[in-house]
């Protein structure tokens, strides 16, 4: 992925104005326990794996580092303090999937806290509650958190409760063909069909027509089952050549959540993030300010903690609309650091 940042001239101002909004927005009166973490396993492998490493190693964390048979050799084996096989016997990716191996390996080590990384488990809800249930804190949001984000139908409704504005589309998934062609009879064409249960471009197919329907249902429905685990799927009103802007957020426990201003991803293939531009070009400042709102208000809706991503699709007229939440780290987070202080 190209990542570009604007940093120089007039923007410079943003950084200041951004640092003293998260120094003010994260005081709180209420009294905290403060257990310190020691030790920090992230179950995960390559760039994001070193990335939390040094963070950890700059504030003093010890670091714990799985791998996979077949990931031996790699290089964030060796930036942690500490290695450990998982997986024995599985392929790659399943081995980073396997979550009982790693709360084993977390507890039998003395694991204070996991991170997730992006990918693998890091949207996995039955991951965040395995480790609250094992006494090691999740990096992240909690597990119903992640639960309700997970679901796209349910992330739906939370931001229309929360009075943020989505495009139109089915309350829940739908289960059969007859409930595609009434929304289409409704809302006219272009609709489309995306993964319920998932993301990243799979499961998702645009119909400009009733010929392509039925044809695109199935291919929608296999595509998400096969990837997913579930082919359940939901439909919305196709919005052509938007702009797809993301709004970085943090929050805590305490019910702070803050924004770090937002991310132009416009430029796709095949539903694939391919340019990053941060901050947007172009962007209208009231524009940006009911975007970055809007992310704020949903993220306090949901009792949103750690980062996360809210996702909105921008319309030729301006008008914008809440499309999901990343609740992880993005691969993208760092070009919100270029621009941020």
């Amino acid at each position: 992925m190209l990542q570009l940042c604007f940093v120089r001239g007039g923007l410079g101002f943003l950084g200041t104005k951004r640092l003293t909004l998260i120094h003010a927005a994260f005081q709180s009166t209420q009294r905290v326990e403060y257990k310190p973490i020691k030790k920090v396993m992230v179950a995960n492998r390559g760039e994001i794996a070193i990335r939390v490493f040094r963070a950890c190693t700059e504030l003093g964390i010890r670091t714990v580092a799985v791998y996979s048979e077949q990931d031996t050799g790699h290089m964030h084996r060796q930036k942690a303090d500490e290695a450990y096989l998982i997986g024995k016997g599985l392929p790659p990716v399943q081995a980073y999937l396997h979550i009982p191996d790693i709360i084993k390996v977390a507890k039998e080590n003395e694991v204070d806290a996991v991170h997730p990384g992006y990918g693998f488990l890091s949207e996995r809800s039955d991951f965040a509650q395995a480790c609250s249930d094992a006494g090691i804190r999740f990096i992240g949001p909690s597990p119903e958190v992640v639960r309700k984000m997970g679901d796209k139908v349910e992330a739906r409704a939370i931001a229309i409760a929360a009075g943020v504005p989505v495009v139109p589309g089915t309350d829940s998934p739908i289960s059969s063909l007859s409930e595609a062609h009434e929304f289409s009879n409704k809302y006219g064409f272009p609709i489309i069909f995306k993964a319920a249960y998932g993301g990243g471009g799979r499961g998702m197919r645009v119909v400009r027509s009733y010929e392509e329907l039925e044809e695109n249902y199935t291919r929608a429905f296999s595509e998400a089952l096969a990837a997913f685990g579930n082919g359940a799927l939901f439909v919305e009103k196709f919005i052509e050549k938007p702009r797809h802007i993301e709004v970085q957020i943090l929050g805590d426990k305490y019910g702070n959540v803050v924004h770090l201003y937002e991310r132009d991803c416009s430029i796709q293939r095949r539903h694939q993030k391919v340019v990053e531009i941060a901050p947007a070009a172009h962007l209208d400042s009231q524009l940006r300010t009911k975007l970055t709102n809007d992310a704020v208000r949903l993220a306090k809706q949901v009792g949103y903690e750690n980062a996360g991503t809210v996702e909105f699709l921008v319309d030729k007229h301006g008008k914008h609309y809440f499309i999901e939440v990343n609740s992880r780290l993005q691969v993208e987070h760092t070009v919100t650091e270029e621009i941020t202080e």
